[in-house]
C-alpha cells in the first residue's frame, strides 16, 4: 500500500459557507468583469457588483416564493449565464443545488426530483420546464413551481425577481447565512457508467476547501487579467468548480452551451485558459492533420508531429531539473515547424492559451507532448463527482504526460493492495444521500474510487483503468484494457474502443465510429442509428486494421485483440452515453450482445 499527501495551501477560517466568496469578490473589486454574456450576437460585459446584485435579486425571489433554508432547488439547463446566477441565488437563499443534465430522459429528471426532494425548479427552455413541471408534479412533496430562463416567457426568473422587491436586504443577509460549512451546498446524482445513479452531498467545505485551495495552487493560470470559456455541462461538478474558482479569484467568464461552436469564438473572446475533455484535443490535432492532407502535405505534417513530440518531450525534461542538452536541429525544425503550422494552430485557439486543462477520460501522453510542443502546455487532472472535482493534477512547471498529477493540496491519495485509487482530504464528500451506498464506498475512511492506478517515484498518479472493467480471460489471464483502448480511441476515427472477452479464449473489441469524422458513407454522416450496428466498409477497416496493430503492439501478448468489428452507435443516447460522453460499458455489451457473439464464431 502506497500513499502520498500534498498540505493544504489556504486556510478555510473566515468563510461560513460558498457565498462568502462572491461577497469577498465584490467588496475587493466591484467593477471587475466577471462575465461575459452574449447578447444578439455581441458579448457585453458583466461587472461582479451587477453579477451579485442579479444574484441578491433572485434570491429574494426565492424567498418570497417560499423557499425554505435547506429546500433543494433543481436547476435543469445548458450552460449559460443564467446557471450561474441560479446557483448563487440559490445559496443566497439558503437553498440546496440540484443540478440536471439537460439532456436528461423524464423518467431520469422524475427519479432525481423525486429523491432531492425538489420544491422549486428552474428551467432553461419551455421543454426543460414542462419536464421539471411533471416531475414535481409526480413529487410527494409541496411544489412551489417550475420556472423558465427564457426571459420573454411567463413564468421566468425575471418574474421571480420582480416578486422579491418587498424582502428586506436583512432577512436576506439571515439567508444567506444560515448554512455553515458542515451543510449541504449540492446534491449531485452522478452519471451512471455503471448501476443507477447516485446522490451525491457536497458541503460547502467541499467548495471552499477546493475553490481556496486550487486557486492558490495555480495562481499562475487563474488571475485577474485571464479568462476562460466554460462550455462543459455546468450540471457536472467540474464545470461548477472551475466557474467558483474564476469567479472568486477575477477570472473572466464566457459561457457557451454548444460546444460546436467554441472553436469559431475563440478567435472572438480569445481565452488565456480551458478545460476541455481529450476528445477536444483530438479533434483539434485531426482536424490539422485532415487540412495539411488536402495541401499533398501529410508527409510534412508527420514530421511536424514528431518534433512537437520531441520538444515537449524537451521541456518537460526542463521541467524536472534534468539537462536536456543543445539540439540545434531540433530547435531550427521546431522554428520552422512554428511558422508553417504551429502558429496557426495557436490563432485557432484565440491566440492567448497559455494552458488547458484536460480532465473526464484519460490523455495520451503524446497528445500531451504535442500540444506542450506546440505552446499549449496542457495540464491533466483526475477526480470525480465525489471528490468535488480535481483529486489530483499536474501543476505549471511539474507537468508530467502520462500522469494525473500528484494529490492536489489538502487531499490524501493511497493505493490500495489491489490497486484501487483511494481519496481523503478536504474535497472528499462524507456520503451519499442514500447511506445504503456507504457502506461499500470507504474503507479505513478513505474514499473507493472505483478506478485501477499506481504512483510514480514523484508522487504522480498513473491512472490504469476501472476495477469493474477487469476482463479475466477463459486462460485466466486479467487484463486491464485501458491502455489498449486509449491507444485506439486516440485516432480521431474512433469515438470509443471497447475491449471484450470476459471468459473468453482471446480478447476482442467494438470500434464505435466517431460520427463527425466518418464521412465516406452519407449513411453514417447524416443519419443516427437505431442501436448499435456494424459497419461493412472493406476500406475503413484496413484503415483501422493498422490502428488496431499499433495499439496491440503497445501491450503484451496476452493483452492484445484478436479480432474486432466496427460499428455506429447513437451517442446522443443518454441511455448508452452518459452526460459526460463516457460510455456505459454494461448498456453497450447488452445491446450488442449478437455483434460480440459473432467475434467468437
Amino acid at each position: 500500500m502506497i500513499e502520498t499527501s500534498t498540505p493544504p495551501l489556504a486556510a478555510l477560517d473566515g468563510y461560513r459557507n460558498v457565498t462568502d466568496l462572491l461577497i469577498a469578490r465584490t467588496a475587493a473589486a466591484p467593477d471587475h468583469v466577471a462575465f461575459e454574456v452574449e447578447d444578439a450576437g455581441t458579448w457585453r460585459p458583466v461587472t461582479t457588483s451587477a453579477f451579485t446584485a442579479e444574484v441578491r435579486a433572485l434570491a429574494k425571489g426565492f424567498i418570497t416564493r417560499g423557499v425554505r433554508v435547506g429546500d433543494p432547488i433543481a436547476i435543469m439547463a445548458p450552460t449559460r449565464y443564467e446557471w450561474a446566477v441560479a446557483d448563487l441565488a440559490s445559496w443566497f437563499a439558503g437553498a440546496v443545488v440540484v443540478p440536471i443534465y439537460d439532456t436528461s430522459s423524464p423518467s431520469q429528471v422524475d427519479a432525481i426530483v423525486a429523491d432531492a426532494g425538489v420544491r422549486l425548479a428552474i428551467g432553461g427552455s419551455a421543454e426543460h420546464v414542462a419536464l421539471l413541471r411533471d416531475a414535481l408534479a409526480q413529487s410527494s412533496g409541496e411544489s412551489l413551481g417550475a420556472w423558465t430562463m427564457d426571459a420573454a416567457a411567463s413564468g421566468s426568473l425575471a418574474d421571480l425577481i420582480a416578486a422579491g422587491a418587498a424582502v428586506s436586504d436583512e432577512e436576506l443577509e439571515s439567508r444567506r447565512t444560515a448554512a455553515d460549512q458542515a451543510d449541504p451546498a449540492t446534491i449531485v446524482y452522478t452519471s451512471g457508467t455503471t448501476g443507477d445513479p447516485k446522490g451525491v452531498v457536497l458541503t460547502h467545505r467541499n467548495f471552499l476547501g477546493q475553490v481556496l485551495n486550487i486557486a492558490a495552487a495555480y495562481r499562475d493560470i487563474v488571475r485577474e487579467d485571464g479568462n476562460t470559456v466554460i462550455f462543459l455541462p455546468l450540471a457536472h461538478v467540474l464545470a461548477r468548480g472551475l466557474q467558483l474558482i474564476c469567479l472568486a479569484s477575477g477570472m473572466r467568464i464566457a459561457h457557451l452551451s454548444d460546444p460546436s461552436s467554441v472553436v469559431a469564438t475563440l478567435d472572438t473572446l480569445r481565452p488565456t485558459f480551458l478545460v476541455v475533455v481529450p476528445r477536444v484535443l483530438q479533434k483539434i490535432q485531426a482536424a490539422a492533420a485532415a487540412k495539411a492532407a488536402d495541401k499533398g502535405l501529410s508527409a510534412v505534417w508527420d514530421r511536424a508531429v514528431s518534433t512537437a513530440i520531441a520538444w515537449g518531450r524537451r521541456a518537460e525534461r526542463i521541467d524536472s531539473g534534468r539537462s536536456a542538452g543543445r539540439d540545434l536541429g531540433l530547435a531550427l525544425r521546431h522554428r520552422f515547424f512554428d511558422a508553417l503550422f504551429y502558429r496557426r494552430l495557436r490563432t485557432v485557439m484565440g491566440g492567448r492559451v497559455g494552458y488547458v486543462l484536460s480532465g473526464g477520460a484519460a490523455l495520451d501522453a503524446d497528445i500531451s507532448l504535442f500540444f506542450r510542443g506546440l505552446g499549449v502546455p496542457v495540464i491533466e487532472g483526475y477526480g470525480l463527482t465525489e471528490t468535488t472535482a480535481p483529486l489530483t493534477g499536474n501543476l505549471p512547471g511539474r507537468i508530467t504526460s502520462g500522469t494525473v498529477g500528484p494529490p492536489l493540496p489538502g487531499l490524501t491519495v493511497r493505493i490500495g493492495d489491489d490497486g484501487e485509487v483511494l481519496a481523503r482530504g478536504v474535497g472528499v464528500f462524507a456520503g451519499y444521500r442514500d447511506p445504503v451506498h456507504d457502506e461499500s464506498a470507504f474503507v479505513d475512511g478513505f474514499f473507493r474510487t472505483g478506478d485501477l492506478g499506481r504512483l510514480d517515484e514523484d508522487g504522480n498518479l498513473i491512472l490504469e483503468g476501472r476495477v469493474k472493467d477487469v476482463i479475466v480471460t477463459s486462460n485466466g489471464k486479467t487484463i486491464v484494457p485501458t491502455r489498449w483502448e486509449s491507444a485506439v480511441e486516440a485516432d480521431p476515427l474512433v469515438s470509443h474502443a471497447v475491449m471484450v472477452g470476459e471468459g473468453k479464449p482471446y480478447l476482442s473489441a467494438l470500434l464505435v465510429l466517431d460520427p463527425e469524422q466518418a464521412r465516406s458513407d452519407a449513411d453514417r454522416a447524416s443519419s443516427r442509428p437505431a442501436d448499435i450496428r456494424e459497419v461493412d466498409d472493406p476500406s475503413l477497416r484496413e484503415r483501422l486494421q493498422r490502428v488496431v496493430d499499433a495499439a496491440n503492439a503497445l501491450v503484451a501478448r496476452s493483452e492484445q485483440v484478436r479480432r474486432f468489428t466496427v460499428v455506429l452507435a447513437d451517442l446522443d443516447d443518454r441511455g448508452l452515453v452518459t452526460p459526460t460522453m463516457k460510455l456505459k460499458r454494461g448498456v453497450v455489451l447488452d445491446r450488442a450482445a449478437s455483434v460480440v457473439d459473432a467475434l467468437y464464431i
